[in-house]
């Protein structure tokens, strides 16, 4: 029997745990494409506090007391920009990822018509498991270091769009 994680609001009480697991998360992602400045990597207590405290939703997954993974979003007009999601590394491939996505895409307000969010775009299994939860690729960047991201978007369905 497998037990499903809460998904809960996180406070600034969190701000350690979700540094931890986020650092570790994309440990991986750095490996990848050879860059140990990725911003999750190098982000501050300090820093995961003042989101904790901004107009940033910041939700966390949590098996029992252990806080096992965590997702943000910023909402800006009609848009919610959706980042740092992160699963502890031995609690990946169990769904975890793809609850805190509903779950923050649940909790944007009413208003947002659209969500974004980016992945390194080599980033092969990220970008299947985006697009397979209705995100499509619809531009590349480079990020400040030059590794090059797949910025992706979803419309925002509304229950009157999908009928009685």
């Amino acid at each position: 029997m497998s037990v499903e994680p809460r998904i809960v609001p996180a406070g600034v009480a969190d701000a350690g745990e979700i540094l931890t697991v986020q650092r570790a998360a994309y440990l991986t992602e750095a490996q990848h494409y050879a860059d140990p400045f990725l911003p999750p990597l190098t982000e501050t207590l300090a820093e995961v506090r003042e989101v904790l405290t901004g107009p940033t939703t910041v939700l966390a997954a949590r098996l029992g007391h252990r806080l096992v993974g965590s997702v943000r979003a910023r909402p800006d007009g009609d848009t919610a920009h959706i980042g740092r999601l992160s699963v502890a590394p031995d609690q990946q491939g169990r769904g975890i990822g793809v609850a805190l996505l509903a779950a923050i895409e649940a909790a944007c307000p009413a208003e947002v018509a659209v969500f974004t969010l980016f992945t390194g775009a080599d980033s092969t299994r990220n970008l299947r498991l985006y697009q397979r939860l209705g995100y499509r690729v619809v531009a590349h960047r480079p990020d400040p270091n030059g590794v090059r991201l797949a910025v992706l978007e979803k419309p925002v369905v509304s229950s009157a769009q999908l009928g009685p």
